[in-house]
């Protein structure tokens, strides 16, 4: 059997390194153990140094400071999947604490730069070498981001082969915006250059040249009834859906507007408010409730954009959230009218449910650059908020997905392809943070398919972007 050597990094003071030592060299495939000087495998210069160090068919990183107890034979089994399956890279199911840690399949396009591979990483040497031998540009941080992202072949073993100490217990709503903490900036920037390269180099790179909106077919012989359309799907929000309608009916324009709830069978008492403020808003309220019973977020989006109530705007507001001025709507529509712009996102406070800020503060996704924000996009893990769409559009474009994760990051990611997206970078928008966020405490299954889902629609749209420049 082709032997595996394995790089791990020093423990901190007072952790004992012996049992991650000896359960390494537990397997006949074990080549010997290298404890790394650098205290990260993010540096390419690490990466160099492994590279140049290594002698054996297959290297293992293992990324953590902290003990790792590996399965019985689990460097065999890995070798062997590695030789059956004639795999460059390979990550595996794992324990820690909680339990079972099962990870996803990694698609094409999984380019999110914090994609859960776990600590344990086993590479074919000589597809490591090569990979490390095309990184032209010293990185600090996103060595590993690049060196997978040049991986040809990567295999998820779907067995649980070592257990770790999980070091972040946070729940997931504490962990999405992360990729968007100010604190992290640098980090983002040198993650945007990695993936950015990468496009590049397999034929998905945009260039920022967009189409006009004004040449989407039919849009001067139009008919809406008002400038713009406030879209609040609703499921069982009682506690919030009146804020919210609130804050939609105080915005102060230059031009007629509504505000659409779409009421998704709501059995909290949802409905009958809905109703009562519809009844003294009969002008500016509209209350829909779906005929069907199967519509997610998106569904419920796409009931509203193609109601003949709509406006030629379609502006976003969760039922949780509230717009932080009366000049939110008009400051998006202006913004739609001095760029030409298909869809317009704007930056958000995060706030606790009583409107206190609260960590990581303004998420304002400065990372979408005019010259490079749809290239980008495909790295994150969402746009902002709030979101605003140009109706004729997404109704030529066939609308929203019927899910409700993921469905306005489809459409941003299919906008962006062709059009202009604008941005507000000043705070327009409350993100209000409570125990009722559909994302506050998610299962790791639902985070993992939650993820998987959005990593399909990048898959979906790097195929599309290629037939595009093909074309």
């Amino acid at each position: 059997m082709p032997g595996i050597e394995c790089f791990i990094l020093p423990m901190p003071e007072g952790q004992d390194m012996a049992c991650t030592l000896e359960s390494l060299s537990r397997s006949d495939a074990f080549d010997g153990v290298t404890v790394m000087p650098q205290h990260s495998f993010g540096a390419t210069e690490t990466l160099r140094s492994v590279a140049g160090a290594v002698k054996s068919e297959y290297l293992l990183l293992y990324t953590k400071s902290q003990p790792l107890e590996m399965g019985y034979l689990a460097l065999d089994r890995l070798v062997m999947v590695a030789e059956d399956t004639g795999a460059d890279m390979l990550y595996a199911d794992h324990y820690d604490q909680g339990g079972k840690h099962p990870l996803t399949d990694c698609q094409e396009g999984a380019l999110r730069d914090d994609f859960d591979f776990g600590p344990v990483l086993v590479f074919r040497a000589k597809s490591f070498r090569r990979a490390v031998g095309q990184m032209d540009t010293d990185r600090k941080w996103g060595a590993l981001y690049e060196l997978r992202l040049l991986m040809k072949k990567i295999v998820h073993v779907n067995e649980y082969l070592y257990t770790e100490v999980e070091t972040d217990c946070r729940r997931s709503g504490e962990k999405i915006f992360d990729y968007v903490d100010p604190k992290n900036r640098e980090v983002q920037i040198e993650m945007e250059q990695i993936c950015t390269c990468h496009l590049k180099r397999i034929g998905a790179y945009l260039e920022p040249v967009f189409k006009s909106v004004s040449d989407i077919g039919e849009v001067q012989n139009t008919e809406f009834p008002v400038t713009a359309s406030v879209i609040i799907p609703v499921l069982d929000r009682v506690r919030t859906v009146r804020d919210a309608v609130t804050s939609a009916l105080s915005q102060e324009c230059p031009f007629r507007f509504n505000v659409i709830a779409v009421d998704n069978h709501s059995t909290d008492g949802t409905s009958g408010l809905l109703e009562e403020l519809a009844s003294q808003y009969p002008d500016r309220l509209v209350h829909l409730v779906p005929e069907r019973n199967d519509l997610g977020i998106g569904g419920c989006w796409n009931v509203a954009v193609n109601n003949p109530f709509c406006g030629k705007y379609a502006v976003q507001l969760d039922s949780d959230d509230l717009y932080s001025g009366k000049d939110t709507l008009s400051r998006i529509v202006a913004k739609f009218r001095e760029e030409d712009c298909a869809m317009v996102i704007g930056s958000y406070r995060m706030t606790d449910f009583n409107l206190q800020p609260i960590p990581p503060g303004v998420i304002d996704h400065k990372e979408w650059t005019p010259e490079n924000g749809r290239n980008n996009a495909l790295r994150i893990n969402g746009l902002g908020a709030p979101r605003a769409f140009y109706v004729p559009l997404l109704r030529q474009i066939g609308g929203f997905p019927n899910t409700s994760y993921g469905e306005d990051y489809a459409v941003g990611l299919r906008i962006s392809r062709e059009y202009r997206i604008g941005r507000i970078y000043d705070v327009i928008y409350s993100c209000r943070r409570w125990e009722g966020n559909s994302d506050a405490s998610l299962s790791l299954e639902k985070t993992n398919a939650n993820n998987f889902y959005k990593d399909w629609i990048r898959t979906c749209e790097l195929e599309a972007r290629r037939r595009g420049r093909e074309a």
